[in-house]
């Protein structure tokens, strides 16, 4: 296994172990202060603002985030979800004329059990990503358990769908 070094990491992943909350929420207090090279904020959208995210996977990493205090996607209104997915679109091809990428991640982690490191906030990662970079998830042995038979899920989605 290849190993890259990234001590930036290492504030972040110590936090955690020791339980470290800071006051209130992030996400909610970094648009209000109005210097926004302060706080890395790349963009602000009318209901959404975009920011570079502190603990990088890749560079370039930075996050969608709603100005409104929200956990979940689906507590998310129309325009805030419409915009959401227009300042992904506009960061992209953003990161596209600045860094050149082969790819991108693209996506959010709901819950603390999902990997979300501020499960209190939705908010949307874009990732670029280059050909033998590391990779975003880990995999073990090649190998991923789907506890449940494909056709079963499918049929579940479409009975709510209805």
């Amino acid at each position: 296994m290849e190993r890259l070094f990234s001590p930036w990491r290492s504030k972040y992943i110590q936090s955690f172990h020791q339980g470290e909350k800071s006051d209130g929420c992030i996400l909610c207090s970094a648009p209000q202060v109005k210097n926004d090279a302060e706080r890395l904020i790349v963009f602000r959208g009318k209901t959404a603002y975009v920011i570079m995210n502190l603990y990088p996977y890749n560079s370039g990493h930075m996050m969608i985030v709603p100005y409104r205090h929200v956990a979940d996607i689906t507590d998310l209104s129309d325009g805030e979800t419409s915009e959401l997915m227009a300042l992904t679109q506009k960061m992209m091809t953003a990161l596209r004329k600045v860094s050149h990428p082969d790819g991108f991640n693209i996506g959010s982690n709901i819950g603390r059990s999902a990997g979300a490191g501020i499960d209190t906030h939705v908010h949307f990662h874009v990732v670029p990503r280059w050909n033998g970079d590391t990779n975003f998830m880990p995999v073990l042995g090649d190998a991923k358990l789907i506890s449940e038979d494909m056709t079963d899920t499918y049929q579940k989605i479409r009975d709510v769908l209805r």
